[in-house]
C-alpha cells in the first residue's frame, strides 16, 4: 500500500498535478458562478510557468546533481551497483529490452567495469506490475550489459526491489554473502543524493558514481547567458517542466525517506 501510496499521492502535487486541481477548482467556482474563478486559473498558469522557467528548472536541478560530482579519478571498489528505472521491458512490438533516458546508468557501470574499477557488476530492480510489469528490471540490465562486453559470470542480480530504499535493503545480503564491502554506486545525477544517503543508511560503503547529468558546469556559468538564451528561458517549456518534475520528486522523496528513518 505504501509503495502505491508513495507513486500516487506526488502526483497530486507536481506541476501537472496541481496545475489539474487548480483547474477543476475553478470550474466548480465556475459552476457557482464564483466572482473568483479567475484565482485558481491564473495560480495554475503561473505553476505551469515557473515550472518551465529556465532559472528556476536549473537552480533546481543543479542543487541535486552537483552534489556528489567526482573528485579526481573514480577509484576502484569490490563491485558496481547499477540502479534500475532506465530500461523498457522487450515486451512487443520491442524486440529487445530499449534504454530509456536515464539508460547513461548501464552505459556507465558496463564503462567502469571494462575500465576495471570493479569485478562484479550488480544489477538492480523490479517492475512494478501495476506500471506496466513485464520481467524484472535486473534481468534487462544484465541482457544489455552482457550485449555491451561485460561477461554474465560478472554479473549479479537483485529482481524484487520496487523502490531506492528497498534497492539498497536488498542488495546489502548480497553484497554481505559476497563479502562486498566497497562499491561504486551508479544512477542518474539526480537521483544520487536519495541513493546515497539510503545506502549508507543500510550500512553499505558506497562511493557515488554519478551519471546521466542533465546539466552541466557550464551551463551554471552566467558570463555565457546571451539575450536570446534568456527569452529562451521565459518561454514555457515541456522538457523543463519535466525536469522540474523529476527534482521536486527528489526533493519530496528525501523528505518522505528521512520521515521514516530510511535516509
Amino acid at each position: 500500500m505504501f509503495l502505491f501510496v508513495s507513486k500516487l499521492l506526488p502526483l497530486l502535487i507536481y506541476p501537472v498535478g496541481l496545475t489539474f486541481l487548480l483547474l477543476a477548482v475553478a470550474g466548480a467556482l465556475s459552476w457557482y458562478k464564483s466572482r473568483w474563478t479567475f484565482a485558481p486559473i491564473a495560480l495554475a498558469l503561473a505553476v505551469l510557468w515557473l515550472a518551465s522557467a529556465g532559472g528556476i528548472n536549473g537552480a533546481l536541478v543543479r542543487s541535486l546533481e552537483l552534489q556528489n560530482l567526482p573528485r579526481g579519478e573514480m577509484p576502484t571498489a569490490d563491485a558496481i551497483v547499477v540502479l534500475g528505472g532506465c530500461t523498457k521491458p522487450a515486451t512487443p512490438p520491442r524486440a529487445f529490452p530499449e534504454l530509456t533516458e536515464a539508460g547513461d546508468r548501464v552505459l556507465y557501470a558496463a564503462k567502469l567495469y571494462k575500465d576495471k574499477k570493479a569485478p562484479l557488476i550488480v544489477a538492480v530492480g523490479g517492475r512494478i506490475p501495476w506500471l506496466g510489469g513485464g520481467k524484472p528490471e535486473a534481468g534487462d540490465i544484465a541482457q544489455l550489459l552482457e550485449f555491451m562486453g561485460v561477461p554474465p559470470s560478472a554479473i549479479l542480480q537483485e529482481s524484487n526491489s520496487l523502490n531506492t530504499y528497498q534497492n539498497a535493503a536488498n542488495v546489502k545480503p548480497i553484497l554481505q554473502q559476497r563479502g562486498i564491502r566497497r562499491v561504486l554506486l551508479v544512477t542518474s545525477a539526480l537521483h544520487m543524493p536519495r541513493s546515497l544517503l539510503v545506502f549508507q543508511r543500510q550500512g553499505i560503503e558506497a562511493i557515488a558514481a554519478p551519471t546521466d547529468f542533465l546539466t552541466t558546469l557550464a551551463s551554471n556559468n552566467p558570463q555565457q547567458a546571451s539575450i536570446a538564451g534568456v527569452v529562451f528561458d521565459l518561454v514555457p517549456d515541456v522538457a523543463r517542466i519535466a525536469t522540474t518534475t523529476q527534482a521536486l520528486k527528489e526533493y519530496i522523496g528525501l523528505w518522505v525517506y528521512r520521515l521514516r528513518g530510511w535516509a
